[in-house]
């Protein structure tokens, strides 16, 4: 029996070896380290046993599936510790989610944030026993039996919704049995560093219809260290919220009106057009042109399209004369039409097509959040027709725009390739091919990627682009997709060389996905402290005193002259009040303005972050601000 080994190297045995004993081969201290294993690409735990020819990666708590496998087993020990301190309490689910985990619980009487010390209290004496996890099976019939006796009626509910023929385990830890296909640490002892966050209300299956849950939320490090990071980036998150700051710098507002419909204010639409500039420049360079489609089209389209069977759930309808239609979730149908207006030929193509369309989806009221999670937003899509051997250069231009697009806001970010859904539509040999030049087109570009399992669009893989902002998160924002589908569904052709009619191939892209979403970032990435060319107000000019208000607005007009935001606080009030507002306000530049100054023609001039840096001459201070809004300067 031959085992290969992450890096291609090979050990044979001769009996069927467990997964704990081969780390133990490689070395004791990756033995030490590890949590979990991979054979032949499946998560599986520690104690599986091999018993054939097979791939085998050791994962420690350095892999992001051994941390799931960590904060999964925290999950079982806080679930283990409710069931103690509340033994009639109903357990639902218990997942893992990005930076932590939750269980969802039904309990007979409600809990409080004050009872979590509580439960941590008797989750660390049962990480204290260092209890072993050991899995096991059942049949069907005698899994139903099993919970039953234990009167977790949602896990009998779970049990009877897997499909006939599918493998049931549990986990037992002590006296506790949770049903779960796991895999999980060798032992509760392996938990380090865990916290209990926060409770909420979840519905059992998501479903508004059935009973709230109550749904604990923690989370689990390898270190204590790390856990306080965690803490202390949440801190800072608090004091970066996109919903406080925008509301403080008057960008936007939410409105119980249009919930879920943000309102873009003054300030905030400057910031959303500047965006919107940057973007028309860098993609009329690009080679792009720009379209616009309608927001309702007809049920036809969307049924032609997909949408209509495979998201109608999030989908605005209407009736218009008669006829059902639909608000647009997605622009690629209208850009679909567009296309099909005129005939191509194989001379015309790639075909680059942007569109910032205005879309909406039905998002639950509960999932809304600020700018981040909204029912109507602008979308920076953009759509390229092309040729199947153009797909790799395409792709790379793509690429190119993200990268410059990302660099520029100071992103960072990783690339994953988002494969088949269940929920999809063409054939095999389809999704195959357009999975295999995503990955061929990561491969040339010597671009590092991660492999996300069955998270594709349904009508074709995709690469996401998650970009981490300055406190350390991180976001998805740019995707590339690759489409076969839609050219199918709505019969678009090009000439070939040949003469004959060939159907196109679609990529679907953006850069910042959603502006809405997009600008709530930056703003928590900056924490509201814009670089100049993205400030609503890049200058703000402080009168010392009425007898200097007319050379303040002198210096306002050769400011705008020069295309520059400026505002000027002609209030009366002490200059001492003024800076300190607008330091609040977070603008780039102060401009105190009095007698010395008007006498002279010159400025003093405070920044935001250096404090007073001295007076200038007008004229030069104003040519340094607009050379760095040409630029794109940050400091």
């Amino acid at each position: 029996m031959v085992i290969t080994l992450k890096g291609g190297d090979k050990k044979e045995y001769v009996s069927p070896v467990s997964c704990k004993q081969i780390a133990s081969d490689i070395s004791e201290g990756l033995a030490r380290a590890a949590v979990a294993a991979k054979v032949d690409g499946h998560l599986v735990d520690l104690a599986h046993v091999v018993d054939g020819d097979a791939e085998v990666e050791i994962v420690t708590l350095k892999d992001k599936e051994g941390l799931d496998v960590y904060r999964h087993t925290t999950a079982h020990v806080l679930a283990q510790a409710v069931k103690a301190i509340y033994p009639t309490c109903k357990l639902a689910i218990g997942p893992t989610i990005d930076n932590g985990f939750y269980y969802d619980i039904d309990f007979q009487t409600p809990i409080t944030q004050e009872d979590l010390s509580k439960i941590e209290a008797e989750m660390k004496k049962i990480i204290k026993s260092n209890l072993p996890v050991e899995r096991f099976t059942l049949p069907r019939n005698e899994a139903i039996k099993l919970m039953t006796k234990f009167s977790e009626k949602y896990k009998v509910a779970l049990i009877k919704d897997l499909p006939e023929g599918e493998e049931i385990s549990f986990y037992k830890q002590g006296g506790f049995t949770d049903l779960c296909r796991g895999p999980h640490l060798p032992s509760t002892g392996k938990i380090k560093a865990f916290k209990l966050t926060s409770i909420a209300g979840a519905y059992w299956r998501g479903n508004e219809k059935n009973k709230m849950l109550t749904r604990i939320y923690g989370t689990a490090f390898a270190k204590k260290e790390e856990m306080d990071a965690y803490f202390a980036m949440l801190e800072e998150a608090k004091k970066r919220d996109h919903t406080k700051l925008g509301k403080e710098l008057g960008l936007f507002a939410m409105m119980n009106e249009g919930k879920g419909f943000p309102f873009f204010l003054p300030k905030g639409m400057v910031l959303k057009n500047t965006l919107i500039d940057y973007w028309r420049q860098i993609h009329t360079r690009e080679g792009y042109v720009e379209v616009q489609t309608p927001i309702i089209l007809n049920r036809s389209l969307w049924e032609t399209s997909g949408h209509w069977d495979h998201y109608k759930e999030n989908m605005y309808t209407t009736k218009i004369d008669g006829e059902d239609c639909a608000i647009k979730p997605m622009n690629c149908p209208g850009g679909m039409l567009v296309y099909k207006l005129t005939p191509h030929s194989y001379k015309d193509l790639p075909i680059r097509m942007g569109e910032l369309g205005i879309v909406h989806r039905h998002e639950k009221s509960g999932q809304l959040h600020g700018l981040f999670r909204v029912r109507c937003f602008t979308q920076d899509d953009a759509h390229i027709f092309m040729l199947p051997e153009q797909i790799t250069d395409e792709i790379k231009g793509v690429v190119r725009i993200i990268n410059e697009v990302y660099t520029l806001f100071g992103f960072k970010y990783h690339v994953e390739l988002s494969t088949r859904p269940e929920n999809s539509i063409g054939s095999d040999e389809d999704w195959e091919a357009a999975t295999n030049a995503l990955r061929a087109a990561l491969e040339d570009l010597d671009l590092p990627y991660v492999v996300d399992e069955g998270d594709g669009a349904f009508y074709g893989p995709k690469i996401d682009f998650h970009l981490q902002d300055s406190i350390g998160r991180t976001w998805q924002c740019g995707t590339i997709q690759l489409d076969f589908q839609l050219p199918q569904r709505f019969e678009a052709e090009y000439t070939g060389e040949d003469g004959q009619k060939h159907r196109p191939i679609m990529i679907h892209r953006v850069v910042f996905g959603s502006i809405e979403r997009f600008i709530g970032i930056l703003i928590e990435h900056y924490a509201g402290k814009f670089p100049v060319w993205l400030a609503p107000v890049q200058v703000k000019i402080l009168p010392v005193s009425d007898k200097s208000a007319d050379y303040a607005k002198e210096v306002e007009a050769a400011l705008k002259a020069k295309g520059l935001r400026a505002e000027t606080d002609m209030r009366n009030e002490k200059i001492g009040y003024k800076i300190r507002e607008a330091q609040l306000e977070k603008v780039p530049y102060m401009l105190i303005i009095g007698d010395k100054e008007k006498e002279e023609g010159t400025v003093s001039v405070r920044m935001r972050e250096k404090g007073d840096v001295g007076a200038v001459p007008l004229s030069e201070f104003a040519d340094r601000v607009k050379k760095e809004n040409d630029e794109k300067t940050v400091f």
